[in-house]
């Protein structure tokens, strides 16, 4: 009996020393505790419990905002308009065909025209961006209709933008021109859509307001006298001494702008945004020249450094 150890020094005895794989079973499964993991099964039951009840009511409320926020929203119409939203009142100019994706930051149109390879990628380009213009192509053809010059569509019906041989040699059939060994290609111009904005055109009273072309002013006189000149204009030049020398002669096709018929865009069935082929007729060869593009209308303001209702791009031909 003297041999035996108190009840107080057996309470502090140490655990038994344990290898790992011998502690990472216990801890797996321990048959003395009954626990798994660390924990009994009531354990693991209340903590299961507990974030099912939290999870449900996280995604409850997750859901419920989305249903308040949907309930906001005008699949249609947007909510901030114009000024009110981030893209502003000022549209831009896009222009097609566009570089390949590999060097997307480029603006540059290089081709060679005797070369089958290189100007059928651009040809290629061209057929993808106006396949939509095809009323065949178009989901809603019934919408369209052939709209009289300055005249507003019929209700629910939004104007067709009709590619012809009118608009020859900026057609498919003529390759765009790109394969022509003298004349210069075809680059069709757009303006970027803004819901529900209004473009305020130019006539006698306002087109001395800004710093245009002598050419441009006496198309916009002329065509008030006709009462023609609810158009946004559209004018390409180079941009330094050197590019407006190797430019050459422009031909816009079907006409210099963009006619009142087209505005606004309200996210109609079926819209087309109205287009603008620019013909270059006899560029220089063998030399890089810089072009600008720009759209004229009372409430479009030009900024060059960041491409505020104009658009850049290079041109060469081998």
């Amino acid at each position: 009996m003297a041999d035996k150890k108190p009840a107080e020094s057996q309470f502090y005895t140490r655990p038994p020393q344990l290898g790992k794989w011998e502690s990472l079973r216990v801890f797996l499964w321990n048959s003395e505790t009954k626990q798994f993991l660390g924990r009994t099964g009531g354990s693991w039951a209340k903590i299961l419990f507990f974030y099912l009840i939290f999870y449900a009511v996280l995604t409850g409320f997750f859901v419920a905002m989305l249903v308040v926020f949907f309930q906001t929203l005008d699949y249609k119409t947007p909510k901030w308009q114009l000024d009110s939203s981030l893209i502003g009142s000022n549209p831009g100019l896009g222009f097609r065909p566009m570089p390949p994706e590999s060097n997307i930051e480029s603006t540059l149109i290089w081709y060679k025209h005797s070369d089958k390879g290189n100007v059928q990628y651009w040809q290629r380009e061209l057929n993808k961006f106006l396949n939509h213009y095809n009323r065949s192509n178009n989901a809603h053809a019934d919408k369209l209709e052939d709209c009289r010059q300055f005249q507003s569509p019929s209700p629910n019906k939004v104007c067709n933008v009709k590619i012809d041989q009118m608009w020859h040699p900026c057609v498919k059939d003529a390759g765009y021109n790109y394969e022509s060994a003298e004349g210069g290609p075809c680059i069709f111009l757009k303006l970027n859509r803004i819901f529900n904005w209004i473009p305020e055109y130019f006539n006698s009273s306002t087109v001395d307001q800004v710093q245009m072309s002598p050419g441009l002013k006496k198309e916009i006189l002329e065509a008030e006298s006709k009462n023609q000149h609810q158009v946004v204009w559209v004018s390409c030049e180079g941009e330094n001494v050197a590019d407006i020398e190797h430019i050459g002669p422009i031909r816009y096709i079907p006409q210099k702008g963009f006619p009142s018929q087209f505005f606004p865009y309200k996210n109609q069935e079926g819209y087309l945004s109205p287009l603008v082929a620019v013909h270059f007729e006899k560029p220089k060869r063998g030399v890089l020249i810089n072009i600008e593009c720009k759209a004229w209308a009372r409430n479009i303001i030009h900024d060059r450094v960041d491409r505020r209702g104009s658009v850049h791009f290079e041109l060469m031909i081998d």
